[in-house]
């Protein structure tokens, strides 16, 4: 069931939306070459907690961490562990904060050092295909238009989309209708009104589409080797377009 948000619930899911993007901002300076995934998570987790919120992911249908760390050709869900990050990897950072009941969603993806040009082309136009699906919501729109201009944006850049995952209704549980996938057809699906918050996320590869996962039930890699970018925004649509409640403040 998709559900509209009221004017108290929106202020909640604001205060947890920013709480994520200060995490992202706060961490970014530790995305460097010999820290550990797992060490990532620690200060995440902590920062969460010290502003009385709660990292949702953990625990969440027995997920062990407080963010996902997914590096080079895991598209998502890569639980931290003992992996040094190095020079040239690429890895994205997926939070959920949860805040008095209401969740907050984004992740980004970041670079390690100098990384290469097809990597750079990845990240760059993973994100521009985020924006131009943002740039769909307002009231009378339809999810179809939203997946369709993702779709759209990244077939033109020759990246593959990932058809398995997809963005999703959010509120005071992680994940709620309706489903927001990266691919689809203009004028389909259900209708954007007001007070609706989504998540908007395209997961693209620098590869083929295709996808398998690992045997710990979560990690989620490219079949091909090929590296994967991942970016998320948390969208409210408002009275006459949307605003994104999880903004970039590390920029």
């Amino acid at each position: 069931m998709i559900t509209i948000k009221s004017k108290r619930e929106i202020e909640l899911m604001k205060k947890a939306g920013l709480l994520v993007s200060e995490m992202h901002k706060f961490i970014k300076p530790y995305i460097k070459e010999g820290i550990t995934t797992k060490e990532l998570d620690k200060l995440c987790e902590d920062f969460i907690r010290s502003q009385d919120a709660v990292p949702t992911e953990k625990g969440y249908e027995g997920y062990p961490a407080s963010i996902c760390a997914s590096v080079n050709d895991t598209v998502v869900h890569g639980i931290p562990n003992n992996y040094k990050l190095k020079n040239g990897d690429i890895i994205t950072i997926d939070t959920v904060i949860g805040y008095k009941g209401y969740q907050g969603d984004s992740a980004w993806t970041y670079k390690v050092g100098e990384i290469n040009e097809d990597d750079e082309y990845l990240m760059k136009h993973t994100e521009k295909a985020l924006y131009k699906g943002i740039n769909e919501v307002k009231p009378g729109a339809r999810i179809g238009d939203v997946s369709a201009a993702v779709e759209k944006y990244a077939k033109e850049h020759n990246l593959g989309v990932v058809r398995e995952l997809c963005g999703h209704g959010i509120g005071s549980e992680m994940h709620e209708d309706p489903e927001v996938p990266n691919y689809g057809l203009p004028n389909t699906g259900p209708k954007l009104k007001p007070g609706m918050v989504i998540c908007i996320e395209p997961m693209l590869t620098f590869g083929k589409r295709y996808i398998y996962q690992e045997d710990d039930g979560w990690t989620i890699k490219t079949e091909d080797g090929k590296n994967a970018a991942h970016y998320e925004h948390t969208v409210l649509v408002t009275e006459n377009g949307y605003e994104i409640l999880t903004p970039r403040l590390d920029d």
